[in-house]
């Protein structure tokens, strides 16, 4: 079995949380539903997470989707509070990306909560173009492609989410109109990195079998407002961005593309970007955690072990009875795959 059929687009999302319940309730505005519950003792989650804690844990479902899941992990004695607030420019940084219908609702919410003094930071859902930005619209006459992107930061979430206008992609999300949020599935999910040469990239392509779809699309403080509320950036500062996809997507056709697609977003070295990837990994609360489904996990974890990847797990049964491995990234990151 070639890798291109062996994976598909990101599977989880895991979220460390305090209370399932509450998050569950929460979740359930974006139309995600409870699917499965599991437990692991300290013994196993040490051998598969390196988390000396046990762990309850409950899978969300959106629909019918295969990707883009939610995975609440709630640990009998978690790390520490994890990412919280914190800027988006910090390596370990991780968020979760997601269409709406009605980005408008979520900004109320958001100044609702703000002045309630709950803690949350949020920017307006500024105007972006996705495709053809070198195309001049005649403002009244022409119609209006883009999105609306707004940040969500709340000490258990790490949110982007977009509106579409004038457009639509068949397989990139699929939004839930009977809830309260009118959301898809989490359909891209982002990481931080400082890598000039590129080298930790072609992990994903060359050892995890990823499709390789957009590459050095550049974001400036002076040519987006959203890149530059969401990710702090100060005049003259810029990040890079390349995406893997679902091998079954497209480099060509934009229409073809999928979601569940892994943004990484490269900052140059010569900035001073604070790590943090002690407070973004299993056992941590908030976002700590992705997930890719695989085939013949065997053959993974042999190309994986053979890799530059570290602290490679061997294959053990997770919380939900899937065989399962994890590893740290060259870029620093954790990841586990599961079979399926």
């Amino acid at each position: 079995m070639s890798l291109s059929s062996a994976i598909a687009g990101i599977y989880e999302v895991c979220i460390g949380v305090s209370d399932i319940e509450s998050a569950i309730e929460y979740w359930q505005q974006f139309g995600y539903e409870m699917a499965q519950a599991g437990k692991l003792s300290a013994a196993i989650a040490q051998t598969l997470y390196q988390v000396d804690s046990s762990l309850q844990s409950v899978r969300l479902s959106h629909q019918a989707s295969d990707h883009g899941l939610i995975r609440l992990m709630q640990w009998e004695q978690p790390r520490n509070e994890g990412l919280a607030l914190e800027s988006m420019k910090v390596r370990g940084n991780r968020w979760a990306t997601t269409m709406t219908a009605d980005v408008l609702t979520l900004l109320n919410h958001a100044e609702e909560a703000d002045r309630a003094g709950l803690p949350i930071r949020y920017t307006l859902p500024h105007w972006e173009k996705i495709y053809n930005k070198e195309h001049q619209m005649r403002p009244f006459i022409d119609s209006a492609i883009g999105v609306r992107e707004m940040l969500l930061l709340q000490p258990l979430t790490r949110q982007v989410l977009f509106q579409r206008f004038g457009y639509t992609v068949l397989n990139y999300g699929q939004i839930n109109q009977q809830a309260a949020l009118k959301a898809s599935q989490i359909t891209h999910m982002g990481l931080i990195v400082q890598d000039d040469r590129k080298e930790t990239l072609r992990f994903y392509e060359d050892v995890l079998g990823l499709l390789r779809v957009r590459d050095d699309v550049e974001t400036s403080y002076e040519s987006s407002q959203a890149g530059r509320e969401i990710f702090d950036l100060q005049p003259g500062e810029k990040f890079i961005v390349t995406a893997f996809d679902d091998p079954r997507s497209s480099v060509t056709d934009w229409q073809a593309v999928r979601s569940g697609r892994l943004y990484i977003v490269r900052f140059p070295e010569a900035y001073s970007l604070p790590s943090r990837f002690d407070q973004a990994q299993p056992g941590c609360l908030g976002l700590s955690l992705y997930t890719y489904r695989v085939r013949e996990i065997e053959n993974y974890h042999d190309r994986i072990t053979a890799s530059s990847a570290r602290s490679v797990t061997e294959i053990v049964r997770d919380e939900f009875g899937d065989r399962s491995f994890s590893f740290i990234a060259p870029d620093g990151y954790f990841w586990t795959l599961i079979e399926g």
